[in-house]
């Protein structure tokens, strides 16, 4: 049998790449970096043999031509490589990745499969910053947080739990690391609903939602300025619970809650909060450790960074 030894959840932005220089918040910049750091030697000391990074796409790997609940990559993986993060073929772990694939749709979580899977910052940025130098192979779980329908959160949760009990049933003997990208709250400049787009940029942005397959590249600059002059929205009051509640082994509550409640709670970008709860549940909602929590007005968005830990909580590893 295969064995989860860690999970952990860290928020994304490309900002941080490009606009480091414009940081006015810098010790909380960098005490969010430093806990990026503390976890990547949290994940070296776990020993993991494969890492599966749960995570969203920003439009640059799905488009709404085809776009599924999950979308697990059981086998090339290619990173965009926007804003600095890593670009071209990851390594990879096929044969697990289609083992995984093959025992959570016979425990009945239908998982979408691709095996020539494009990610972009989403998962991308987790790579860079808590799997550098480790030369750990990944497998890609992509839930869609940004085109609605949106899959429930209770769905998520239970996603993690088939995850966690497919890893159990798989006989490779790998030492596994969960990875949720994403998170924590912020409003992205995008339409809510894909549907009804209110003005130029937003049906723009729809526009580059439908047509981006294969050309991402050329909608890429004009995203790139609506993003960057987007008014930050942050709500750090609904992050602090949160992490706490992570801390207290109290996240599947939040299973209960629609997309609405998650949108009106941490804005259209706290969907990415499903990353976590997938992540969570994969570790039996055990109580975890909080390394950091950063409010970024400069990289919109409320940044956080976790660790939980089997071993931490009296559980093998």
């Amino acid at each position: 049998m295969s064995d989860i030894v860690l999970g952990v959840g860290a928020s994304h932005s490309t900002l941080m790449n490009t606009h480091w220089d414009q940081v006015v918040h810098i010790d909380r910049a960098e005490a969010f970096r430093d806990a990026l750091g503390t976890a990547r030697r949290r994940i070296a000391e776990a020993r993991p043999d494969v890492a599966v990074i749960v995570g969203s796409n920003h439009f640059r790997g799905f488009w709404l031509d085809l776009i599924p609940a999950f979308t697990l990559g059981v086998g090339e993986v290619v990173a965009a490589g926007e804003s600095g993060t890593p670009k071209g073929p990851q390594r990879t772990d096929p044969e697990f990745a289609q083992a995984l694939a093959a025992d959570l749709v016979e425990a009945g979580t239908e998982v979408a499969i691709s095996a020539r899977l494009q990610i972009d910052h989403g998962q991308s940025h987790a790579i860079q910053y808590l799997l550098d130098g480790l030369d750990v192979p990944v497998v890609p779980l992509v839930v869609n947080v940004f085109a609605r329908p949106l899959p429930t959160p209770a769905r998520c949760v239970r996603l993690g739990e088939n995850l966690a009990a497919a890893v159990g049933r798989i006989a490779a003997g790998r030492r596994v690391v969960v990875i949720a990208s994403g998170g924590l709250s912020h409003r992205l400049p995008w339409p809510s609903d894909w549907t009804d787009p209110h003005g130029d940029d937003e049906t723009f942005l729809v526009d580059a939602w439908i047509n981006g397959r294969g050309e991402w590249e050329r909608y890429d600059k004009r995203r790139r300025e609506i993003i960057v002059a987007a008014r930050p929205t942050i709500f750090p009051e609904f992050d602090r619970t949160f992490l706490d509640d992570l801390e207290q082994g109290r996240l599947r509550r939040y299973a209960s809650m629609t997309t609405d409640e998650v949108e009106s709670a941490a804005g259209n970008g706290g969907q990415e909060l499903r990353a976590w709860l997938v992540m969570a549940a994969a570790l039996g909602f055990i109580p975890g450790t909080p390394l950091v929590y950063a409010p970024m007005p400069e990289w919109l968005t409320g940044m956080g960074v976790a660790v939980l830990d089997p071993g931490a909580s009296g559980e093998p590893r």
